[in-house]
């Protein structure tokens, strides 16, 4: 049975240019939904009611649920694309239309057919579905909650930092049901309007420097009678659930961190293209020139991990456990790492109060730990990095399913089965696909770009790349032997989210060499180089300024996509600006 009545209407998907011809030019100070707006807002820590309302009115909302919900999603690097482009002009959007989706996404996994019927029908008008699941003592230690169920049905205890948990219709509460272990944690699914005001309160919670205006509540519950039919699946499943639900979360958390990444490099290109030291432009002194390359690099590397990993969820979301968690690493610190370097040429203008690039910064920085805390997010793979990276050096290789599987993650034409969440995992099984396929691209990247004596950099990181990427195993084999740095692990789970990331940005380059990527010519191995250098200067914990050169073809890449009106993307998306070039 659906959630949804067979045969009901189902409105068609939103469009990425059509929000933006919806929306309109952000830069234009009138515009509602512009920058303007999203500063005014967020210096009266105003949440964007105009904004998400407008969204809600052209089925925005809808993009995240499944057709059998009435929802309009159809992949993940389809609502990736959709959402940065809302996200662009204020992240808050994401928080004000859908934080729902991670209690979506357990319900969908073990809710009655009951629990997801009304669900979705919150969802389809515009409500809310809060999911409650840390606590203000605890933070990211799961296993540590204290808010208890008791055998009894009555519910004590206080989550904190509820996304719209003041203005939610319904909740989704992980409690303690048991003593030990993951399996001790159930989950009920509670409607606020309808609990005693003497056993149930929301509470405001502290303020963020980011995303301000944002709805974030404590729940306290008081020996709350939990009323009969609101357990959801069985008893102890629940933390199981979350964690896997979470991997689809990281996911959409991306296009948060995107979404502030283009409006940051976009404002810095716009500023230094106008502004002269002397008689140089900025984009052509020395040091700023390097810093926009640096930015530019970061920005195309973060894109390239996030479209990877929104299509190889449809594909293989067995491996998600890991893949998810490295790809949400890489391209939250990447975004970050570019608005320091933005911030670096834009001078006294990075840190005025009343500026757009300040609440750009100040809302990437929530965006990196909305889910969880970069440490948190590092240790929750790092424990299986030795199964997947010591087995693969006695690996023969990926079997042609493998390639097959590679090729349709990896070609963005490629048509994608459809996103199953029961395939997620706790665990990743077998060999990491992206890793085990690396050598054959990496050859055809090395032998085209040998080919192009302005590629010779390139060359020589894809080189240093392949033998980075062998030694993984060592490494992890170091770490775990008595008297090891206890660091190691995590240091270990860093290295490889940047290995993972090159080896996804050469397999992008292999299977679309035919085509344009980055609006660059196609085949192009400038770009494949500029973010292989970044990368690679990452993962070994060293500046990527050391690349120098091999970093400008993305700045190229990037000020003519800006030129072009187009968003920083792959497949490029065109904007909505009514702007006149100076």
């Amino acid at each position: 049975m659906s959630a949804t009545a067979p045969g009901a209407d189902r409105p068609a998907a939103l469009t990425p240019e059509a929000l933006e011809l919806l929306l309109g030019d952000p830069t234009d100070a009138a515009n509602p939904y512009g920058f303007a707006a999203a500063v005014a807002r967020d210096e009266h820590d105003e949440f964007p009611e105009d904004l998400c309302e407008a969204l809600r009115r052209a089925d925005f909302h809808l993009n995240y649920l499944p057709r059998e919900w009435g929802g309009t999603f159809e992949s993940f690097d389809r609502s990736l694309t959709l959402v940065r482009a809302a996200a662009r002009r204020d992240v808050n959007v994401m928080p004000g239309t859908m934080f729902s989706i991670i209690a979506a996404t357990c319900l969908q996994l073990h809710g009655s057919q009951e629990q997801q019927r009304r669900a979705a029908e919150i969802l389809r008008r515009g409500g809310a579905v809060a999911f409650a699941l840390t606590e203000a003592e605890h933070g990211s230690d799961l296993l540590a909650g204290e808010v208890r169920l008791s055998p009894d049905g009555l519910l004590d205890g206080e989550k904190w930092m509820v996304g719209l948990g003041h203005r939610c219709e319904a909740v989704y509460v992980v409690a303690r049901t048991g003593e030990r272990g993951p399996g001790a944690f159930s989950a009920v699914l509670l409607e606020p309007a309808g609990l005693p005001a003497d056993h149930f309160a929301r509470l405001p919670a502290p303020r963020t420097g980011g995303m301000r205006g944002i709805d974030f509540a404590r729940l306290r519950f008081n020996s709350l009678p939990v009323p009969e039919g609101a357990l959801v699946g069985r008893r102890g499943e629940a933390l199981e659930v979350a964690v896997k639900a979470q991997q689809a979360v990281r996911l959409m958390s991306m296009a948060g961190s995107l979404g502030c990444a283009d409006t940051a490099v976009r404002l810095t290109l716009d500023f230094a293209r106008t502004r002269r030291v002397g008689r140089t432009v900025l984009t052509h002194a020395p040091y700023s020139r390097r810093e926009l390359a640096v930015a530019s690099a970061a920005l195309l590397a973060a894109d390239a991990v996030a479209l990877s990993a929104a299509r190889g969820v449809h594909v293989v979301p067995e491996v998600f456990s890991v893949w998810g968690l490295a790809a949400k690493h890489v391209v939250a610190d990447a975004s970050d790492d570019l608005i320091r370097r933005c911030a670096s040429v834009l001078a006294t203008r990075s840190v005025l109060r009343d500026g757009l690039f300040q609440k750009v910064q100040r809302d990437s920085a929530v965006v990196r730990v909305i889910d969880a805390s970069a440490l948190a997010n590092l240790k929750s793979f790092a424990g299986q990095l030795p199964t997947l990276v010591e087995r693969a050096a006695a690996h023969a290789g990926p079997t042609e399913e493998a390639e097959a599987q590679l090729r349709t993650v990896f070609t963005l034409d490629a048509e994608l089965p459809p996103y199953v969440p029961a395939r997620l995992d706790l665990f990743a099984r077998g060999a990491d696909p992206v890793l085990d396929g690396l050598p054959g691209a990496a050859d055809e990247l090395a032998k085209e770009s040998a080919a192009d004596p302005a590629a010779a950099g390139t060359t020589a990181l894809v080189e240093q790349l392949t033998e980075a990427v062998a030694g993984l195993g060592a490494r992890s084999a170091a770490a775990r032997r008595p008297g090891a740095d206890p660091n190691a692990p995590v240091d270990l789970a860093e290295r490889y989210s940047w290995l993972h990331a090159a080896a996804c940005c050469v397999q992008l380059w292999r299977a679309n060499r035919h085509g344009s990527l980055y609006g660059t010519e196609p085949g192009s191995t400038g770009w494949p180089g500029a973010v292989l250098g970044y990368l690679l200067a990452r993962a070994d914990g060293t500046d990527p300024r050391r690349y120098g050169s091999v970093l400008l073809p993305a700045l190229d890449a990037v000020a003519a996509l800006r030129d072009g009106d187009r968003l920083f993307t792959a497949l490029p998306v065109r904007l909505a600006v009514s702007r006149e070039e100076s």
